[in-house]
């Protein structure tokens, strides 16, 4: 869509009002909005002003004037506004030098690309990622000097069956009819157990509408209304913008049925985590990269890549895990991909090789580490460069984890690298190694350094000096 395009659209579907949406620093999307009437072709050149001091993670007040830039081909009519609202999303510039700022994740994005590009390596890099959430009925919680709490509610949590009453969907209650859906056993059951299939159908029909192609819905595995909703591959920066319209369509729907949607990693303890299994190839020509006659129909180049990937892993986590809580699902038992490997089916392993087509259009890999609480933007970008850097040394990434990691012997399992056990020790691993990021400048040291400042001083700190609920129920009676 030209902005000419857009205008036209605007008076087709009668628009009341503009929302420009950008994203912040570590991952939230930002907004403002101004009248349909303020909005001509001048305003995708020139851009419109803000104040951006007060964006997470960005210039400091002295320097806040920012510049949002519409992009066009962006724009959807957002189905929730009152008033009919088109939404763009937006690149932020300097206002005096014009030039794209460096803290922007989507001029990160952008930039990875151009770098892709410029080596003349692929002139596509596709991503696919699979976002899990929950859908709870309520959520409270809270933290002070003296106190901290959570309390999670789901009508379909196995931990309500003893309740006398459900709440109803008017805000009433009525008996407790059970189809309570066991730990670890919510993949694929169907109504009355899924109690959360026409809210998923709704939030797939909504993206649809908002030009998402959508593969699939699903409940996943764990209790309490976890699900998925799949989206078909596209390009890097295409993808990382669907991410942002998913999420927001996810989290309205839930609201309009008075239930509350999160892609925070791992919400309930002892049952499986939210992640967000990313699917990735290389393209050149209208030619998949990835496939070839190797080890699961796979080219040099996308073993090359997997050996880019599998090095930089542990640097890669502090962008593509980038929570104290994405360490809660990053553990052995729940189906997590802990194991610095590659496998054709294990799904333990961090790399998975899909194997449910043969051909080469299919062939790609499945980097398993991600969750839904990054920023799309920097997590496709970082594992792009990675990829890259696999690719430009020719990176071997050994022998595929092919056995079941549970038959391994300790000694045998113990030779295999782990994802990090913590936000900070990913942080430590990415001041080791960012080099590959930086290259093109991709990734600024500006960019890596403010991460690593934000990171550890507002969350791996504020968590590290909390004393926790359950450390009162481990040693209060000391």
């Amino acid at each position: 869509m030209t902005p000419k395009e857009v205008l036209a659209l605007i008076r087709e579907k009668d628009v009341k009002a503009v929302d420009l949406r950008f994203m912040d620093f570590p991952g939230l999307w930002q907004h403002f909005t101004i009248p349909a009437d303020a909005l001509d072709e001048s305003v995708f050149e020139e851009g419109l002003g803000f104040d951006g001091s007060s964006i997470r993670g960005w210039q400091a007040i002295n320097e806040s004037d920012m510049l949002v830039m519409p992009q066009a081909d962006t724009a959807f009519i957002d189905p929730f506004c009152k008033d009919t609202t088109l939404t763009m999303i937006c690149n932020i510039q300097d206002p005096l030098t014009k030039e794209d700022y460096t803290r922007d994740p989507r001029n990160v994005a952008r930039k990875a690309v151009n770098y892709m590009k410029s080596t003349g390596i692929a002139d596509t890099a596709y991503f696919g990622p699979e976002l899990e959430f929950f859908i709870f009925d309520s959520i409270r919680y809270d933290q002070t000097q003296h106190s901290g709490y959570y309390f999670i509610d789901s009508i379909e949590g196995a931990w309500n069956t003893g309740r006398e009453f459900d709440p109803d969907s008017k805000g009433g209650r009525v008996p407790n009819l059970g189809y309570k859906l066991r730990y670890k056993e919510g993949y694929f059951p169907v109504p009355p157990s899924d109690s959360l299939h026409d809210i998923r159908n709704e939030m797939m029909l909504t993206m649809i509408q908002c030009g998402l192609k959508i593969e699939a819905q699903h409940h996943e595995v764990a209790t309490g209304g976890q699900g998925e909703i799949d989206m078909r591959f596209a390009p890097l920066v295409e993808m990382a913008d669907n991410v942002l319209k998913y999420k927001y369509i996810v989290k309205m729907v839930a609201r309009k049925y008075g239930k509350t949607a999160t892609f925070m990693p791992k919400p309930l303890f002892q049952d499986n985590g939210t992640g967000m299994h990313v699917h990735t190839s290389l393209w050149k020509d209208g030619k998949n990269l990835f496939a070839g006659s190797g080890y699961a129909g796979l080219s040099d180049m996308a073993m090359w890549a997997i050996g880019g990937l599998l090095k930089h892993a542990p640097a890669l986590c502090a962008i593509t895990n980038p929570t104290t809580n994405s360490y809660k699902r990053l553990v052995p038992g729940y189906e997590a991909p802990v194991n610095l490997a590659y496998s054709r089916r294990n799904r333990s392993a961090s790399i998975r090789i899909p194997v449910y087509s043969p051909s080469p259009k299919a062939k790609r890999l499945e980097f398993r580490c991600p969750d839904g609480s990054s920023n799309p933007y920097l997590a496709f970008a970082a594992m792009l460069m990675a990829m890259l850097d696999g690719i430009k040394n020719k990176i071997n990434p050994g022998q595929p984890l092919d056995k079941d990691i549970y038959d391994l012997e300790p000694e045998e399992l113990a030779k295999v690298p782990k994802t990090p056990g913590s936000l900070d020790e990913a942080l430590t691993n990415l001041e080791r190694d960012h080099e590959f990021l930086l290259q093109g400048d991709v990734f600024t040291k500006d960019v890596i350094s403010t991460w690593i400042w934000y990171k550890r001083e507002k969350e791996v700190d504020a968590i590290r000096l909390r004393p926790h609920p359950y450390e009162f129920a481990l040693y209060f009676d000391i």
